[in-house]
């Protein structure tokens, strides 16, 4: 069985759970037996058509997700039976069976939580990434991230303290403040005046070379702000739903450089041997217990209504995960 759509609309509506077959392997193709897959506001917007991507339909929704290798091609080489391994690329993971060549998936240690691993393509490789791409940070230095309560905010403040990376997180939510500082948040603020001042009050002296912004407006505003010059604002979400405004005082006497930042982009670029380096650096911190992504619930695939609805909640405190 498998989650489909044959036509682009409110996920709810849209969806349907299919039977299929899965033809013979061509030999250098695997078929994995998917376990999970997380539900991501990209696979929402896949579905709806408003994506920077339009789905060939019919087509089956799923970034990423885990599984197990049950059949090989004959002339696989990378990869045997009972391997898990996640997809590289967004290839549908909302499905019982996927059959993906060897160098589309990754394999992973066996003893990795398969839920987390099943989390890891999205979110923490753009974390890595966002922390890599634009500016070559050292331990000590200072990076400043709005939404830090989302998925990639929550992967950036953990792997910037793996690398001895300062973070400087403004959220919406008062509650949250303990729940990221726990986390290894270096300074967590309200995202608000008042917030910003406390946090230029961190800042002091220090170069601020790097800033995040999955947000825009205002919140954009107080990132560029805090930017140190010559800096860089990153634009990777746009969750405010507003158009990032930047003052010509950052650009002339700041020389701020804004850019923007899509994993589609990268991941087309990038080559097998790059994507395979950074995901099994990314599993080691897993296994060490410091990147532990957060898990709001556990549905089966056949409850997708539910699990899609839930997805689209406020106030969840992590991800849904399809059960496959």
């Amino acid at each position: 069985m498998r989650l489909c759509f044959h036509q682009c609309g409110k996920p709810h509506d849209v969806l349907s759970l299919e039977a299929y077959n899965v033809l013979g392997l061509k030999k250098h193709e695997v078929l994995v037996q998917m376990l999970y897959a997380p539900i991501n506001p990209a696979d929402l917007n896949f579905i709806e058509g408003t994506y920077g991507k339009l789905p060939l339909l019919p087509a089956v929704p799923g970034n990423e997700g885990c599984g197990r290798v049950i059949g090989i091609g004959d002339a696989v080489t990378s990869l045997t039976i009972d391997d898990l391994v996640i997809p590289l690329y967004p290839i549908g993971t909302w499905s019982q069976h996927m059959v993906a060549t060897e160098n589309k998936l990754a394999k992973l240690p066996s003893n990795l939580d398969p839920v987390q691993a099943a989390m890891l393509r999205v979110n923490p490789t753009t974390a890595w990434q966002l922390l890599h791409e634009f500016r070559e940070l050292k331990p000590g230095d200072i990076i400043a991230q709005n939404a830090a309560n989302s998925g990639v905010g929550q992967a950036v403040i953990q792997i910037a303290k793996h690398l001895g990376i300062s973070t400087i997180n403004f959220v919406r939510r008062k509650e949250l403040i303990a729940e990221l500082s726990a986390l290894g948040g270096d300074l967590v603020v309200m995202d608000d005046a008042d917030g910003h001042t406390t946090a230029r009050k961190f800042v002091k002296n220090r170069s601020l070379k790097l800033a995040l912004n999955g947000v825009g407006g205002d919140s954009a505003l107080r990132l560029m702000d805090l930017l140190s010059a010559d800096g860089a604002l990153v634009t990777y979400g746009a969750m405010s739903r507003r158009s990032l405004k930047v003052p010509n005082k950052h650009l002339i006497f700041k020389n701020l450089e804004i850019r923007g930042y899509w994993l589609s982009k990268w991941t087309e670029k990038a080559s097998h041997q790059e994507m395979q380096a950074m995901v099994q650096r990314l599993a080691a911190m897993m296994l060490e217990g410091k990147l532990v992504l957060p898990i709001d619930r556990i549905i089966p695939m056949s409850d997708y209504r539910e699990a899609v609805t839930l997805s689209q909640s406020d106030g969840r405190k992590g991800k849904i995960i399809i059960k496959i």
